[in-house]
């Protein structure tokens, strides 16, 4: 850092670091010389000399500082600091010893031993203990002072891994990798080294013991990225960089003895067609690969070296006629590694499963069990000791805890006994059921749990046995009883259904519309009812002032009847026994009679005299006046009124 001109405004503190080591704090403090229009200063310096004891500073603040650099490069030796600056190196670390210091040429020494490494910095991939020793450097002819390398044969507190991926990455991508942790996700941060830079990535916390960080290389070939929480850390993972379409992909954790490796032919935006792999340059025997994939099955030391794979491969994905390519992958290291002992979990009876690690070292004291249900993550138990007792079913497994570090997770139990278990049914097209047929009678209530993909599962509010559903999704639930549960039923995968149609209101709408219906009939009918009766009381009168100057009308049967009722009731009104009988003779006489009505037609170029009217009809007119004689039926009206005259 080059300071120019400098004043008060410079004054400070200043400290450097590197990797992360940092300096002991450098104090600077800068005098301003007062400067004013007099010819006379301070002590009775004149301007000149001013100026000049000014400059003098400035040159002795640059030596100073040029003098610090030289000491610290040429003065000091040569000094070994590790990156990343781990707490603790464990087994499948990648990690690179850095020589600080300034001169050439440069060696280094393992346990004394002189390598033909040259370079300034030494890097020590997927690191074991057979790395343990005391490094040294020399450059310029300076040697430095040891540095003891400790790789702990065991796993860290936390696990990081890629989402989904191996190690390898096209130029500018990026990856997710998922960070577990047995307590808390809050609270810890995680780190990228590029070359000898460092950063800081603050984690997603998804939920309780699960948190993400995206990882890019930027412009760097290679990055280690890696998360602690105090002294407690995860694993490492390096990811690397590859310009070229083809890539061969292999896992990000390190290879372990007697466990399968899958190494991937991927070509960048497609997929290979046909895959040939090599190791160390030499074919390996397409009897082995499956298109694009090499499966190791078990993993042995003889399988360590340099992989590459060749690809043939066309873009049928953006145009069917799309031509046959070929390409190469970089070469990319694989390295296999006894790795940390492995814990085994066995059952010891129908409800106890044991803890087993047989090559873990002496100071391995106690244990973690973990449990696991489907689609929910793994989560820490409270028990420590070798042999618990479980009673709910699922996935169980264990490690050991080391001292610094823990053994290898253990094979994943699945335990299906114990408590009853619960079962989810449908009972309608929008209702599950929770049922529990062997459940003691102290189970009460219920527990439903909801669960959609990439999402863990969820409890409901729902208690009660028939719950109604709308969502899709998968769901299940057990039932509480008493100090414990049901085992989880079966999860039942929902398909939400289409929302059913009201039918009331089309149902009030219909019965609405033929209650109107009628309504309107009835009315017709009422009103037709009244008009015949007019038009009959209005012949009456015509008849008896006119004595009978109209032509009849034909009347309905509903007419006739009420025409006769009115008669009944005026011989009712005259007298009893007789009356009565001659009112219901000519009611039966006059049932099987057809009324006819007939419409006066009246002549404006004639009349008729009145007595002509009574002993004949006008004919009615037709076309070019030629008319025809209306034939009539006797008339029950005529015959009627000609009863009554009688009588009077």
């Amino acid at each position: 850092m080059l300071l120019t001109a400098v004043t008060s405004i410079n004054n400070g503190i200043y400290e450097c670091e590197r990797g992360r080591s940092k300096s002991d704090p450098y104090t600077l403090t800068v005098e301003d010389a007062a400067i004013s229009s007099s010819t006379h200063y301070t002590n009775g310096a004149t301007k000149t000399d001013s100026v000049a004891r000014l400059i003098d500073m400035r040159s002795l603040l640059t030596l100073s500082v040029l003098l610090a650099l030289i000491r610290e490069d040429k003065g000091q030796k040569p000094a070994v600091f590790l990156l990343p600056m781990f707490p603790d190196v464990f087994a499948g670390d990648d990690v690179t010893l850095i020589c600080k210091g300034r001169g050439e040429p440069i060696k280094w020494f393992i346990n004394g031993d002189p390598q033909s490494h040259q370079g300034s910095s030494m890097l020590l991939t997927v690191v074991t203990s057979k790395n343990n020793g005391i490094y040294e450097c020399e450059r310029g002819g300076s040697k430095s002072d040891p540095y003891t390398l400790t790789v702990e044969e065991l796993e860290p507190h936390a696990q990081l891994s890629p989402f989904i991926g191996g190690a390898v990455m096209s130029k500018g991508g990026g990856r997710n990798l998922v960070l577990y942790v047995d307590d808390d996700a809050y609270g810890w941060k995680c780190f990228v080294l590029r070359g000898e830079s460092g950063f800081v990535i603050k984690p997603d916390v998804l939920n309780k013991t699960t948190a993400v960080i995206y990882a890019e290389l930027k412009e760097a070939k290679r990055a280690t990225f890696w998360c602690e929480n105090g002294t407690r850390r995860s694993n490492a993972v390096t990811l690397k960089m590859t310009e070229l379409k083809v890539m061969l992909d292999p896992p990000a954790a390190p290879a372990l003895l007697r466990e399968s490796v899958t190494l991937r032919c991927e070509v960048w935006g497609g997929k290979a067609e046909k895959a040939t792999f090599y190791k160390d340059n030499k074919t390996i025997p397409d009897t082995d690969i499956t298109k694009d994939t090499y499966i190791i099955t078990s993993a042995t030391q003889a399988d360590t070296g340099q992989y590459r794979c060749h690809a043939t491969y066309r873009y049928s994905h953006i145009s069917a006629d799309a031509a046959r390519q070929e390409g190469d992958s970089d070469p990319q290291e694989l390295k296999v590694i006894g790795g940390p002992p492995a814990a085994t979990v066995e059952s010891t009876s129908q409800n106890n499963l044991k803890c087993f690690c047989r090559n873990c070292p002496d100071n391995c004291t106690f244990y973690y069990w973990y449990h696991t249900l489907p689609n929910d993550p793994r989560r820490r138990l409270p028990e420590n000791t070798q042999i618990i007792t479980v009673e709910e079913g699922g996935l169980y497994s264990c490690r050991r805890v080391c001292g610094k570090g823990f053994s290898r997770f253990s094979n994943v139990y699945s335990y299906t006994g114990g408590p009853p278990a619960a079962t989810v049914e449908s009972t309608s097209p929008y209702s599950l059921g929770c049922f529990c047929r062997n459940c003691p009678d102290k189970c009460t209530s219920y527990y439903w749990y909801y669960t959609i993909p990439n999402d863990p599962r969820r409890r409901l509010p729902e208690n009660t046995q028939i719950i109604t559903v709308k969502e899709g999704g998968l769901y299940s639930c057990r039932m509480v009883c008493g100090k414990g549960f049901s085992r989880f039923s079966n999860v039942y995968s929902y398909t939400a259904q289409p929302e059913p149609v009201n039918v009331l209101p089309i149902v009030v709408a219909a019965i609405l519309m033929v209650l109107g219906v009628s309504i309107v009939v009835l009315i017709a009918l009422k009103r037709r009812r009244r008009g015949g009766g007019s038009v009959q009381a209005t012949a009456q009168a015509k008849d008896k002032t006119t004595g009978g100057d109209y032509e009849q009308i034909q009347l309905t049967d509903q007419a006739v009847y009420h025409t006769l009722g009115a008669a009944e009731g005026q011989g009712q009104g005259e007298g009893q026994g007789e009356g009565q009988g001659q009112g219901e003779g000519g009611y039966e006489a006059l049932k099987s009679v057809k009324v006819e009505m007939y419409q006066t037609l009246s002549s404006a170029d004639s009349k008729t005299p009145a007595g002509e009217s009574k002993g004949g009809y006008e004919q009615l007119p037709q076309k070019d006046k030629d008319y025809e004689a209306v034939a009539v039926e006797d008339n029950p009206y005529e015959e009627l009124k000609a009863g009554q005259q009688a009588n009077q």
